[in-house]
């Protein structure tokens, strides 16, 4: 295993389409009409549905899975972007065909998997081997009757990537710890680190952050109720934190601090290539992408410091169909994917932060840093981060629906359309969605 950085220049083509489903079958050749496997002359085909860069492919764990069990074939669908993925998804559990024996699961939309599609995941409940998950990520996966209807692979806490370079020409400090102080316990710093930044960068055509949905996103999930209450009642169009959010992501669209360039959407990867930005908030899972699309010639201009606030953005599960024909081997390949040991190994390839309580405390991920990004301290950042996260989060059933909602109207705010207008507008799409 190599530093982080060392197999993304090699393998993270997964995201570079984002929107097609089928972008690239891996480890048993290529296959659009795939679904779930079989059992045929000895050998088992296991197939798998993920999205973005989970790491299980582009670290070569799949590889390494099938060497060690060659009687397993592996196919896995990687989509670019999530939307996408679930959409199609939600459209092939409602017909009960096309679905793949694993799929990947995005924290946004567990809650709807384990209130609507229960019956349709089968239950890891007890399965040995699998006590060492974080508690909350455990429950986030668990129905009200104690079904386990995936295994966690990696969590969200966050951070901020930033240009040393362009802190540089705008007067800024750019050493990693002077630069967290800058904004320390408060996001409005962040802003107002923004604002100083578009008022001495010495040059054009350079935002300060990428998106007003990256800084919404960061705020509302430093809070354990965010879109729903306990309770499973819409609170966000009351909720404090959501409106404190609005507010400032608002205050930097309205004030040109973004380069109105949405995370994962068309024009964000050109802007991480063309350097159009200084800031982006990047939970851990977000570095490999940064990484791969600002490429070789911005390595080491790239640092990573501390967020004003900890906060879980983002993570994933994997689940298993319960009528997949290879369920009980697709459960072990799950259980062995999400054990400690490789979890440890895929966030010192990619970054991407262990769910797993004992790879946190494994001396690669403590110890690891990040070539790309100057050598950033990531395990300790990351894992410092990690431990600021709310021990309770609050999931609903349309989180995922609600985040897309408010960053599209952010975007609204970001091209000329008044906050107010905005809200009404992001308010009025988020019932007609989840009514």
């Amino acid at each position: 295993m190599g530093t982080l950085g060392s197999l993304r220049r090699k393998a993270v083509a997964t995201a570079a389409a984002a929107g097609a489903l089928a972008l690239v079958v891996g480890c048993g050749g290529s296959d659009d009409s795939v679904t779930g496997g079989g059992k045929k002359d000895g050998k088992v085909t296991i197939t798998m549905g993920l999205y973005g860069v989970m790491g299980l492919k582009e670290t070569g764990l799949l590889e390494q899975y099938e060497k060690e069990n060659p009687e397993v074939d592996i196919k896995a669908e990687i989509a670019g972007d999530e939307q996408t993925y679930y959409t199609a998804l939600q459209t092939r559990l409602a017909a009960g065909n096309g679905l793949k024996d694993i799929q990947g699961i995005e924290i946004g939309r567990a809650k709807e998997i384990t209130e609507t599609q229960a019956d349709k995941f089968a239950d890891f409940a007890g399965t040995a081997g699998t006590d060492h998950f974080l508690p909350w990520k455990e429950s986030q996966i668990s129905t009200a009757d104690g079904k386990v209807l995936g295994l966690g692979t990696d969590i969200g806490p966050m951070a901020v990537c930033y240009r040393k370079d362009y802190f540089e020409q705008a007067g800024l400090p750019t050493d990693r710890e002077e630069v967290g102080k800058l904004w320390e316990g408060d996001w409005k710093k962040y802003v107002e680190a923004g604002r100083a930044f578009k008022k001495d960068f010495k040059g054009d055509k350079v935002a300060f952050t990428d998106s007003a949905s990256g800084l919404f996103n960061a705020m509302v999930y430093g809070y354990p109720e965010q879109y729903y209450d306990e309770k499973g009642d819409l609170i966000y169009d009351k909720n404090p934190a959501v409106k404190e959010a609005w507010g400032l992501a608002s205050d930097a669209a309205e004030e040109g601090l973004t380069a109105k360039l949405r995370q994962f959407q068309p024009g964000w990867d050109p802007g991480l290539a063309n350097g159009t930005f200084a800031t982006a908030v990047c939970p851990a899972w977000m570095l490999s992408h940064i990484s791969e699309k600002a490429g070789e010639a911005n390595k080491g201009k790239w640092d990573v410091a501390r967020a004003p606030k900890g906060a879980n953005w983002g993570g994933s599960f994997l689940g298993v169909i319960e009528k997949s024909p290879v369920k009980e081997e697709a459960k072990k390949l799950v259980a062995w994917l999400t054990a400690p040991e490789q979890q440890a190994h895929i966030f010192k390839e990619i970054g991407n932060i262990p769910s797993s309580e004992k790879a946190l405390e494994n001396a690669d991920v403590k110890n690891a840093k990040s070539e790309y990004f100057d050598n950033a301290p990531i395990g300790q950042i990351f894992g410092a981060a990690a431990q600021e996260i709310p021990d309770k989060q609050v999931l609903g059933r349309k989180d995922g629906t609600i985040k897309d909602t408010f960053s599209q109207g952010l975007a609204l705010v970001e091209q000329g359309t008044s906050r107010d207008e905005a809200w009404k507008t992001t308010t009025e799409r988020i019932e007609k969605a989840v009514g």
